[in-house]
């Protein structure tokens, strides 16, 4: 008796085992546009940009993939998110403490950065109306293609620095001063 139960036991184990291997989740793939994240402290306080990179893989980016003419989420799957607790000044525009949605308007000659107040969006539709409102911003070329979309803070001297938005083998950018 005792091993025929020891005997039913092993085989439920083996069973058990067989079956979970294959209700077993297959390994996550990686995301095709990370979650990514720019920092930079001013005035002794973090501003943070919270952003999905995309990747070029092969794709025309700018004026295609990103078309000319119409706002941009300026990332990829939910929108780019600026975290402030501190008034800043970017390029033009006065942006007080707060949370807000970023968006570019791209266009050959030049960019527009978009400072929403609507926030919690996916990043398209583009919420027409909501606009804190937007500056110009200063572009450059690099001088390789970079595949990897990213912002970032760069050139920071005291209470100033420069948001930057790469890819493909654009740079623009825009002067951000905390107040």
């Amino acid at each position: 008796m005792f091993l025929r139960s020891l005997t039913t036991l092993a085989c439920t184990a083996v069973l058990a085992t067989a079956g979970f291997a294959q209700t077993a989740k297959p390994a996550a793939k990686p995301m095709l546009s990370p979650p990514a994240t720019a920092s930079v402290t001013l005035n002794g306080k973090d501003i943070t940009i919270h952003y999905n990179s995309p990747r070029m893989r092969g794709r025309k980016i700018m004026g295609d993939l990103v078309p000319y003419g119409k706002p941009w989420r300026t990332g990829a799957n939910p929108a780019t998110t600026l975290i402030t607790p501190v008034n800043l000044k970017i390029g033009t525009l006065e942006v007080p403490a707060g949370t807000y949605t970023l968006f570019t308007l791209p266009n050959e000659k030049e960019w527009l950065l978009i400072v929403s107040k609507k926030t919690g969006e996916w990043g398209i539709p583009y919420p027409e109306g909501n606009d804190l409102g937007r500056t110009p911003m200063t572009g450059a070329t690099l001088p390789e293609p970079q595949e990897d979309m990213s912002i970032s803070f760069e050139n920071t001297k005291g209470n100033t620095t420069e948001l930057h938005v790469k890819w493909e083998k654009t740079d623009e950018y825009v002067t951000v001063t905390a107040e």
